[in-house]
């Protein structure tokens, strides 16, 4: 559920959203946040370094970008270009990074949540 709600915020962003900051900052963190809620319906338990491969595939994406591979990958469909992004930007790397550190906290907290239940 969290993964449809967070996907549909991020579409809403991309849609109507055009400033200097929600959109590129809140939106880039928030997309390795979707990324992690994907990824966890397949592995309900959880990845031990989850977050930290979340991180490498988004700069790996990113680097992509630099290098024009998305473009090629996109083929010119526009949807794709917005999904895949276009453009290299180190502050991109500085908000997943953030959205990454998000998550570890919210792993961390879950954990010890789940140790006082028990």
């Amino acid at each position: 559920m969290l993964f449809l709600l967070l996907t549909g915020v991020e579409v809403l962003i991309a849609l109507f959203v055009h400033d200097d900051f929600v959109r590129p900052y809140v939106g880039d963190a928030l997309v390795v946040i979707v990324i992690y809620c994907f990824v966890r319906i397949f592995f309900p338990d959880g990845i031990r370094l989850l977050p930290l491969y979340i991180f490498l595939f988004s700069v790996a994406v990113e680097l992509m970008q630099l290098f024009g591979v998305m473009q090629i990958l996109s083929g010119g469909n526009r949807f794709l270009t917005v999904l895949l992004g276009s453009a290299f930007s180190i502050w991109d790397i500085v908000c997943y990074a953030a959205g990454c550190v998000v998550l570890v906290g919210i792993e961390r907290w879950g954990r010890r949540v789940r140790n006082t239940q028990d």
